[in-house]
């Protein structure tokens, strides 16, 4: 008997696994541009346990063992701000990412305050950029990061969920 993933809000305790995870996930990233010092490969354990404390942040569970994560904000323009989803690298290409990218939007939502989505991923990374396009994001810029990278920028904009518009 096979157990479904799940869903949830990332807990304080969470942290270590979430690191530990990210840390694998990113790894065909950094392979992927030569380029180890990316920041989800950087990015201490006081940085990710502050920003579990501060942004919402969903994990996703097989049993006990978390399996994906994605983190997000809004900020004061109303922008809801995608970061660092990843899935454990033996998950992907199953539609976790997809879920947990849905999820977050979900999670971020706010009718009247949340006017779109923006996230961002490296210009070589076919596989998230194909994910993004499919879940409706559009490119909107680029830019470089501070690790070198060229990132291309994705927005989409949030649909209010209380707006049922119906067809004849």
């Amino acid at each position: 008997m096979g157990m479904s993933v799940t869903i949830s809000a990332a807990a304080a305790e969470d942290a270590e696994q979430i690191f530990k995870l990210q840390y694998l996930a990113f790894q065909r990233e950094a392979e992927l541009y030569g380029n180890y010092l990316i920041q989800p490969l950087t990015q201490s354990l006081d940085s990710l346990k502050g920003e579990l404390a501060t942004d919402t942040v969903l994990v996703a569970r097989l049993g006990d063992e978390i399996v994906g994560t994605v983190r997000g904000s809004v900020d004061e323009d109303g922008t809801g701000k995608i970061a660092k989803l990843c899935v454990h690298p033996r998950l992907q290409g199953h539609g976790l990412g997809a879920r947990l990218l849905r999820a977050m939007e979900e999670a971020l939502a706010s009718p009247g305050t949340t006017t779109r989505f923006r996230l961002h991923t490296g210009h070589k990374s076919e596989s998230n950029l194909r994910l993004y396009r499919k879940a409706g994001y559009v490119k909107v810029g680029g830019r470089t990061a501070s690790d070198g990278v060229q990132l291309v920028i994705l927005e989409k904009e949030a649909k209010d969920p209380t707006d049922f518009t119906v067809s004849a």
